[in-house]
């Protein structure tokens, strides 16, 4: 009877720290990312954002000189960034490949060339 009173909590030990370590690896897997994005007469810094597949992120997103906007549309995100505020947009990348974003709100002569790509892996 003791052996297997023994053998009944070494076995719910093991299951829980079996728990533990696979909650700890989907926190992890899950943890969001902050990226900040600058916006200025007609740059995104940085113009080119790498991000996982099922990772959470929030782009916190800033203007140093005009109103601009951020269009990612291959995810359906959106934000109008004004000057001296943070826009923050959360999304969580749901298909791998190459996407691009661009300003969709006219900045000025050059506006066309306002653009960046966000790269899934």
């Amino acid at each position: 009877m003791a052996i297997n009173h023994k053998r009944r909590l070494l076995l719910a030990g093991a299951g829980a720290g079996g728990l533990a370590i696979t909650a700890a690896a989907v926190i992890a897997q899950t943890q969001e990312r902050v990226i900040k994005v600058v916006a200025k007469k007609f740059d995104f810094t940085p113009g080119e954002i790498r991000l996982k597949k099922n990772q959470p992120v929030t782009l916190e997103l800033t203007t140093l000189d005009v109103v601009m906007g951020f269009a990612l549309p291959d995810f359906g995100v959106r934000a109008d960034i004004l000057p001296g505020t943070t826009a923050r947009i959360r999304f969580t990348p749901d298909k791998v490949g190459q996407f691009p974003f661009h300003c969709d709100i006219f900045c000025g002569s050059g506006h066309e060339s306002m653009t960046g790509t966000v790269i899934v892996t």
